[in-house]
C-alpha cells in the first residue's frame, strides 16, 4: 500500500464525484422529498386499526383462548417480555398492551387509538386492572426515516461504485492504470473511503437538515449512529465492489444490480416492519446488508438501544463486509471479463 498513490485516486475520484451536479442534486434532493412526502401523509397516525399487544410465552396467538382477541379490526401481537411490550406502548407503537391471564391491560394516556382500544377492551373484561405509561410518540415519519436514508445510501453505494468500475473498465481507465505502479488494493480501497466519506456527508447533511424541519426522535446515541451507519454503508460498498469487479457491461452490471437494490427495497424493512411475515420472507431478508442497517439504526433511534444490545446486525454487517471485499478482491480484473 502506497500512501502517495491511494490518496491520488482517492481525490481523482471525489473531484469527479462534486463535479457532478446533477449527480450531486439528486443525492440530496431525492431523500428529502421523501422524508417531506411521508411527514405530509403520514405526519398525524390517524390510521383506521388498532395494534395490540397480548403479553404471553407462546409465539403465535390463539383467538379460542379469549373473545376479546376475535374482535375484528384489530391487530394482535405476542410479546413474551414485559419490557419490550412496555417500550412499544410508551412510544405509541402499541395502542394497548393486555395480559389476558392476569386480567391486566396498560395503556399510554396520551394515545387517542389507546383511548378506543381501552374502551372496546373493557366491553368484554370489565374488571380488567389498569396500568398507565407516558412517552412521546414515534410517528411514522420516525419509525420511517431510517430506512430512507438507508435506501438512499444503498442506491449511492451500489450503483455510485458499481458504474463508476463498470465505465472505467470499458473506457480503458483501468487498462492505463495498470501499467502503473498502482496496486488493485490500492485502487480498491480509494474507491471504498472515497464513496464512504462521501455518503456519510450526504447522510448526515440530511438527517440535520430534515430534523431541524420536522424534529425526529432520537433516544440513543449518535455515536452508535454513526457506528452502524458507516459499517451498514461498507457492506453495500463492498457489494457494489463484487457485482462489478469483473464486468465490461453497463447492461448487464445495471442488471445486476437491480437485481441486488429492489429486493433490499421491498424486503429490509424500509417502508414496513416484517413482524408477522412468513418465515421464508424473513429468511431471504436476513440476507441483505439493508435489513441489518436500517434494524440497527431504527433501533438506536426508536428504542435508544446501545451497540452492546445489537450484535448480531454489527457483527452480520462487519462479517458481510469481509466476505465481499475478499471475494471482489479474487475476482477483480482491470479488463474486466476474466482477461
Amino acid at each position: 500500500m502506497n500512501l502517495k498513490r491511494f490518496l491520488a485516486v482517492f481525490k481523482a475520484r471525489n473531484l469527479e464525484f462534486w463535479r457532478d451536479k446533477s449527480s450531486l442534486a439528486w443525492n440530496f434532493i431525492f431523500p428529502v422529498l421523501l422524508v417531506a412526502g411521508f411527514a405530509v401523509v403520514f405526519g398525524n397516525g390517524n390510521k383506521a386499526e388498532f395494534k395490540i399487544g397480548v403479553l404471553q410465552e407462546a409465539a403465535t396467538i390463539d383467538v379460542t383462548t379469549h373473545p376479546f382477541l376475535q374482535t375484528r379490526y384489530l391487530e394482535f401481537v405476542p410479546y413474551a417480555q414485559n419490557d419490550v411490550a412496555l417500550k412499544k406502548l410508551q412510544h405509541h407503537q402499541l395502542d394497548l398492551l393486555v395480559d389476558l391471564k392476569a386480567k391486566q391491560y396498560w395503556l399510554n394516556d396520551s394515545s387517542a387509538k389507546g383511548y378506543l382500544a381501552e374502551k372496546l377492551f373493557l366491553q368484554l373484561e370489565p374488571t380488567a386492572v389498569k396500568a398507565t405509561v407516558t412517552g412521546r410518540q414515534i410517528r411514522y415519519v420516525d419509525w420511517a426515516l431510517p430506512g430512507i436514508l438507508g435506501m438512499n445510501m444503498m442506491f449511492s453505494c451500489l450503483f455510485g461504485v458499481g458504474y463508476v468500475l463498470v465505465r472505467y473498465r470499458k473506457n480503458s481507465v483501468l487498462k492505463r492504470l495498470q501499467a502503473t505502479p498502482l496496486t488493485a488494493l490500492e485502487f480498491i480501497s480509494a474507491q471504498v473511503l472515497s464513496r464512504l466519506g462521501i455518503v456519510l456527508f450526504i447522510a448526515g447533511s440530511i438527517y440535520l437538515g430534515c430534523d431541524l424541519l420536522f424534529d425526529f426522535v432520537m433516544l440513543g446515541s449518535y455515536v452508535d449512529l454513526l457506528l452502524v451507519t458507516i459499517l451498514g454503508a461498507m457492506a453495500m460498498i463492498s457489494l457494489g465492489l463484487l457485482i462489478a469487479s469483473r464486468s465490461r457491461s453497463e447492461e448487464l452490471t445495471g442488471g445486476l444490480l437491480n437485481m441486488a437494490s429492489w429486493p433490499m427495497m421491498i424486503l429490509s424493512g424500509v417502508w414496513f416492519s416484517l413482524e408477522g411475515a412468513p418465515k421464508a420472507v424473513q429468511w431471504f431478508a436476513d440476507i441483505l446488508p439493508l435489513t441489518h442497517l436500517v434494524a440497527a439504526a431504527r433501533a438506536i433511534m426508536t428504542d435508544g438501544a446501545t451497540l452492546s444490545q445489537l450484535t448480531y446486525p454489527l457483527s452480520v454487517m462487519v462479517g458481510m463486509i469481509v466476505v465481499f471485499l475478499s471475494v471482489a478482491a479474487m475476482l477483480f480484473r482491470w479488463q474486466g471479463d476474466g482477461r
